[in-house]
């Protein structure tokens, strides 16, 4: 689906370079390139993918209603400079698909005093697309309340799980056999939200915290691939709902990852730049009841 990650093992000479990348690649290895950094980056990315953020407001539906819908998400494209790997010598397949389609229900409760409670799910299902097969599931739990004036706030908890069986790894020579990889992410986080509603269009922003973590395991040589600097960050959205049209919600979205707290490589030692950041573009549409 979106992943194809690095092999952090020598690269023969005759390794495949994507001809897109060939001049890059000619202009030699940055002074400041590090074969470790460039795998946790790619380790990381694909796990900020696909963060279960928020796509509504503070309290996303009154007391007793919810939605049912997809969300499409941006996956944006890797530059060469991140998909070169192996001192230079090599190119992965990482921009593979431009969005990530999930299937998302949130659902409001009975009131709690000033509080209204809620629930959201997200699933992708084990579908085969571009030779990979993928599943991601993911869940959120959280509250809002009025504060009159059509302002509310509130603050919500959110886990994501996904993982990926295919050929992540791409061989080292062009029409080499592939060979099935696995890779693992998981990130966790929380928000604390505001929003203001202005006759049925709901701004809103987000600022939290958000945890990643990976496996992955290289069929090729049944090596183990360690993130050296796992993200553990700053999580971001700024948003609009549209709730002008009887049971339809409209979502759109910035979401970012912008700064990553962990600076130590956890296996080189080195105090390096952050492991991976994201900036993207979510939507939403849903049949509200």
């Amino acid at each position: 689906m979106i992943l194809s990650l690095l092999v952090f093992v020598a690269a023969p000479a005759q390794a495949y370079i994507d001809p897109d990348c060939a001049s890059v690649a000619a202009e030699g290895v940055p002074s400041d390139y590090s074969e470790q950094g460039q795998q946790d980056y790619l380790l990381n990315f694909f796990a900020l993918a696909t963060t279960f953020s928020p796509l509504h407001g503070p309290m996303p539906h009154e007391p007793g209603h919810g939605s049912v819908g997809m969300e499409l998400s941006v996956i944006p494209p890797l530059s060469c400079e991140r998909r070169l790997v192996l001192n230079y010598t090599k190119t992965e397949d990482t921009n593979k698909a431009p969005i990530l389609p999930r299937f998302r229900m949130v659902a409001s409760f009975a009131e709690l005093g000033k509080v209204v409670p809620y629930m959201g799910l997200g699933y992708v299902p084990p579908v085969t697309v571009f030779g990979t097969r993928n599943v991601i599931l993911s869940g959120e739990a959280g509250f809002g309340a009025n504060l009159g004036g059509g302002w509310s706030v509130g603050g919500r908890g959110h886990a994501t799980v996904m993982k990926t069986v295919a050929e992540i790894a791409t061989p080292f020579v062009e029409g080499d056999p592939a060979v099935n990889d696995f890779y693992m992410g998981s990130t966790f986080g929380i928000d604390a939200l505001a929003g203001k509603d202005i006759d049925g269009l709901k701004p809103y922003v987000a600022l939290g915290f958000t945890d990643v973590s990976t496996f992955f395991y290289i069929g090729d040589d049944a090596v183990v691939s360690n993130n050296g600097t796992p993200y553990a960050g700053l999580a971001t959205s700024v948003g609009i709902e549209v709730k002008k049209i009887k049971h339809l919600d409209l979502a759109v979205e910035y979401y970012g990852a912008p700064k990553n707290f962990v600076t130590e490589n956890e296996v080189t030692g080195d105090v390096t730049s952050p492991g991976a950041h994201i900036h993207t573009a979510r939507s939403r549409i849903a049949y509200r009841w």
